[in-house]
């Protein structure tokens, strides 16, 4: 199955480190996980579009004093709620010379009862807008309320669902409208469990990509994984689903792909990114 993945990668131009989309493909954007809900997403003007960032210790090796190397580069950041593993900016280098990093924000303050801050923005040729819903299934009472974010740029428009802990109603679906990219929490136990995700897909009908998001890992263990919501659709059809095997080495995994609307692709292509770059080979010393 590993390798039936790594041919869909190749073929379709999905893999970065030396790969190309193609002629045909225009306007590249690239989308990055880092474990949890974090995605970054690098425009074809080189802007760089941050969702929900987190400083969970089990991805940083000292996260009381990040290194320098680990620290991430943004130029916006949007945070669909306010618990601690989805707003940790303090993560994003401040480069000198660059405007300071711009924060959306869909909750109105930054307290756990914050309401929705409903809004529609662009900034250079990026459009945001965010959708209200909830955080749970009892209308907030549990965790509060969550803001689902609408980012079109490059002909694309791609949606972060955050901590969607319910399935949409009619008068959401019809607010976030068409979707080329989900971004879909899966992991169960304060969002969307496999199956509750799969309906939900379902309800939106992306037509291009669909990045699970907040499941537990090898590294991380807290929520579940997100072996429910693959094995469905692997059971509806496996050729549309790229899935990640922690057995594979960690120089093999893709943490990163550049979005292309290939014809010939399956779609919607369902792709499970590694929450780490790859690690380079180290070089053999050389005999004297």
């Amino acid at each position: 199955m590993r390798s039936v993945a790594l041919a869909i990668l190749v073929a379709f131009g999905l893999t970065t480190v030396g790969a190309s989309i193609g002629a045909a493909q225009a306007m590249p954007v690239k989308i990055e996980y880092w474990g949890q809900s974090f995605f970054i997403l690098t425009t074809s003007k080189g802007v760089r579009v941050a969702f929900d960032p987190h400083a969970i210790p089990a991805y940083f090796r000292d996260p009381d004093s990040i290194a320098e190397d680990e620290l991430k580069t943004a130029d916006i950041c949007t945070i669909s709620h306010n618990h601690n593993d989805h707003i940790r900016t303090q993560i994003f280098k401040k480069e000198k010379g660059k405007p300071p990093l711009e924060v959306l924000r869909g909750l109105k303050g930054q307290n756990l009862k914050a309401d929705w801050n409903v809004f529609e923005k662009t900034v250079g040729d990026i459009k945001f807008r965010t959708v209200p819903t909830y955080h749970d299934d009892m209308e907030g009472l549990a965790r509060g309320k969550n803001a689902v974010f609408i980012v079109e740029v490059d002909g694309w428009r791609i949606v972060h669902l955050g901590d969607l802990g319910h399935l949409l109603t009619p008068k959401q679906l019809k607010m976030i409208g068409p979707v080329d990219v989900l971004m879909v929490p899966v992991g169960g136990i304060y969002t969307l469990n496999g199956s509750e995700a799969s309906k939900v897909v379902e309800q939106l009908r992306p037509k291009e990509y669909i990045f699970p998001m907040h499941y537990g890992t090898k590294i991380f263990e807290d929520i579940l994984s997100a072996e429910e919501f693959l094995d469905i659709f692997e059971r509806k059809d496996k050729s549309k689903v790229i899935r990640l095997s922690e057995s594979v080495r960690e120089a093999e995994r893709e943490q990163s792909v550049q979005l292309n609307r290939d014809p010939q692709r399956p779609r919607p292509l369902i792709v499970q990114l590694h929450y780490a770059p790859k690690q380079e080979k180290k070089k053999e010393d050389k005999k004297k």
